[in-house]
């Protein structure tokens, strides 16, 4: 990779005190999208509060405003947002800048399919090598048009159509962001849309849509996962949302804290939607001391407060149908692999390959360069636990990768011999606050 001008690069160092406090994580990233989406495309009036205000979600809001909504910041985490209504979005003045959101991209090009006008995408350097075919193939059955670069990346030019066909699609590889892209296809067309997912994905866009007044159908398959589908066009009405702190990002403090002996944490209102939260189910199958208290529905989505105490880890053997809940997670979850006591093996992560960098590929550098034995069969991760006695030493490159990024800089907390970070700028994009959290905790990171 070539490092620019505005690397930050980062030496950690093993951490001998033990991380304690009460926290609260970042907003939902995947929520918070939504619902500057979706509020941009009801009509009246939504008010939304907790929103996360790290890069890849402002690049939605900037897009939301290109194309005629109104979303305006009024303290920290609180928007107020002027809907135009479904299929009243107008043509932007200028390309369209994803930064480095795949979610903000996929979920945008199928609003856009819906809309008859001409609009331009593009992204940084990591979001245009990522493949957009996979949402424009099934979109392009809507009647819209796509012409992207070879393999299907960006920039891509948009030609939306206002008369919509409605679509049915089953997807190859199970996907929220494509499922997504669809079902919003779908709300400015005249007709049943469906998608059928072989395993089921995070399910907010089903979630907020019926918070925005949608009647949404979920079906279970025979053999296995959802069949979704709505009929449009669709009236959302603008509505109050609250944006759960984000499960993801809680998971950074959750592996930190059960990793480093004497840790006690305790992070309020946290996402615990059933489809996300697969990281938290391995995590306890490996053994650590968490306690979900305080349960409570909010915004139709399960919220509560975790608390973290460290402990003995142990290897485990974690099932392919459990990546779809937890496929963000992988990266910080292989360092408490490697920590851990024993042979983990992860099975089934063919979608690591095609995040914001080759998210398998990457795990493998990291952690071989610091001294854990790795082994890969297939798209099975295999990596061999040094009972807490992770050698270290090494530099991770993280390839634009916020959650790369972040992992790496966890890994330097317990390994012995410390690490190196070639960049951690792009923990910004979901993360803005990230080592201020973590070093009041008790991290002494030297940013």
């Amino acid at each position: 990779m070539t490092i620019s001008s505005a690397t930050k690069p980062l030496t950690v160092s093993f951490l001998q005190t033990p991380l304690k406090g009460k926290i609260n994580v970042p907003g939902d990233k995947s929520i918070s999208h939504r619902a500057l989406m979706f509020a941009a495309l009801a009509t009246g009036e939504s008010h939304i509060t907790g929103l996360l205000e790290g890069e890849d979600v402002m690049q939605t809001a900037a897009a939301m405003q290109a194309l005629g909504a109104k979303p305006t910041r009024i303290a920290e985490g609180e928007w107020h947002v002027v809907g135009k209504g479904i299929g009243q979005l107008t043509e932007p003045d200028d390309v369209l800048n994803m930064g480095n959101s795949g979610t903000s991209a996929r979920l945008l090009s199928g609003i856009l399919a819906s809309h008859g006008f001409l609009s331009i995408m593009t992204g940084d350097g990591s979001l245009r090598k990522r493949p957009m075919n996979r949402v424009t193939i099934p979109l392009s059955e809507t009647g819209a048009c796509f012409a992207t670069r070879h393999a299907g990346k960006l920039p891509m030019a948009i030609m939306g159509t206002s008369k919509a066909t409605p679509i049915g699609y089953r997807l190859p590889v199970a996907s929220a962001q494509v499922k997504s892209a669809i079902l919003l296809a779908g709300l400015n067309a005249h007709g049943i849309t469906w998608v059928e997912e072989p395993v089921a994905t995070r399910d907010h866009t089903e979630n907020m849509l019926r918070h925005f007044g949608v009647k949404v159908l979920v079906e279970d398959l025979p053999e296995g996962g959802k069949k979704i589908s709505l009929k449009g066009p669709v009236t959302l009405q603008g509505k109050d949302i609250k944006v759960p702190g984000d499960p993801s990002s809680a998971t950074f403090m959750l592996v930190a804290a059960s990793m480093i002996q004497g840790s006690e944490v305790c992070i309020e209102n946290v996402g615990l939607n059933p489809l996300r939260t697969g990281a938290f189910e391995v995590l306890k199958w490996m053994g650590i001391d968490l306690q979900i208290l305080n349960e409570r529905v909010e915004g139709g989505e399960p919220v509560g407060d975790l608390m973290i105490k460290a402990g003995a880890l142990k290897a485990v053997d974690v099932p392919a149908s459990h990546a779809p809940s937890m496929i963000d997670e992988y990266p910080i979850l292989s360092i408490a692999a490697a920590y851990a006591e024993g042979i983990t093996r992860f099975r089934g992560l063919e979608e690591l390959r095609v995040k914001e960098s080759d998210r398998f590929t990457s795990i493998v550098e990291m952690l071989r360069g610091n001294g854990v034995q790795v082994d890969i069969e297939g798209d099975d991760l295999i990596i061999h636990g040094t009972a807490g006695n992770i050698p270290g030493g090494g530099v991770v490159s993280t390839h634009m990768d916020h959650r790369l990024a972040m992992s790496a800089s966890i890994l330097g907390l317990v390994a012995q011999k410390g690490i190196k970070v070639d960049d951690v700028t792009f923990i910004r994009t979901s993360f803005p606050n990230y080592f201020p959290l973590m070093n009041a905790l008790g991290a002494k990171f030297d940013v």
